[in-house]
């Protein structure tokens, strides 16, 4: 296992979307976790997704978690510990707060991110390496909004090969991300037969996945819109998440 891994799964688990036909895709309160098992049978470790509503600075806004750690064998020689948060308004999705503390085998990071909408300046404080560092933007997501806000996309009209493109800001830069419609799959889950969408995130390729089109991410082809299952091949094995659990979910759970 190689650094990032468990954090970028993490991360691309929350880069789904969603129709939003007179229905919210999520609400406070929705609770997701998934198991994290490494060339289809090693349990690797765990990775969370939570959403709370909360107060910032005086305004109702939501409050994201993602969380993910490793556990069994894999935890005996490359541990990870990795927590980002996110505080984002309501109705537009628009991100006020971002921090993310990680910790993979020795790696660490912990940075907070502030985001200016009077002078379009993100400012981020790195407190790792003692460094403060403004950078300018105009329409982003971070690492963690960039799930919601891309849940109430409307897809329903998406055909095979149509990409989803947006700026996320990340690390003190905005990389542009691409996200590639595949199709749809009858799935078969611990849940029953889902029906779900098809999409592959365009990544990098070389140090740690095969190839740009190494990760495949199947979500639920109903009003939640949830990933439930992806798989990523790496420059050595494979990688997989699974739904394990979830609950307090907007709409009701569409098995077929």
């Amino acid at each position: 296992m190689k650094k990032h891994i468990i954090l970028f799964l993490v991360i691309t688990i929350a880069f789904s979307v969603t129709s939003q036909e007179k229905k919210t895709a999520f609400k406070s309160g929705e609770w997701l976790r998934y198991k994290m098992s490494y060339s289809g049978f090693l349990r690797a470790g765990t990775a969370v997704l939570e959403v709370d509503e909360t107060d910032f600075n005086g305004k109702k806004v939501f409050h994201t978690k993602g969380s993910g750690w490793t556990s069994g064998m894999i935890k005996w020689f490359f541990k990870v510990d990795d927590l980002y948060e996110s505080y984002f308004d309501m109705d537009t999705v628009k991100p006020y707060l971002f921090k993310r503390k990680i910790d993979e085998g020795g790696y660490k990071k912990h940075r907070q991110t502030s985001f200016n909408y009077n002078s379009n300046k993100a400012y981020v404080q790195d407190f790792t390496k003692q460094k403060d560092t403004s950078v300018a933007f105009t329409n982003v997501q971070d690492m963690l909004s960039s799930f919601y806000y891309l849940r109430n996309r409307d897809v329903k009209n998406m055909k095979k090969g149509d990409e989803i493109a947006i700026d996320m800001f990340m690390d003190s830069q905005i990389y542009p991300f691409k996200l590639r419609f595949l199709g749809k799959e009858v799935l078969n889950t611990k849940f029953g037969k889902v029906n779900t969408l098809i999409f592959r995130p365009l990544v990098q390729s070389g140090r740690v996945f095969k190839a740009q089109e190494s990760v495949t991410i199947w979500i639920t082809d109903d009003a939640n819109k949830i990933p439930i299952k992806m798989k990523a091949d790496l420059s050595v094995g494979s990688l997989r998440a699974e739904l394990e659990q979830y609950k307090g979910l907007a709409n009701e759970f569409g098995k077929k």
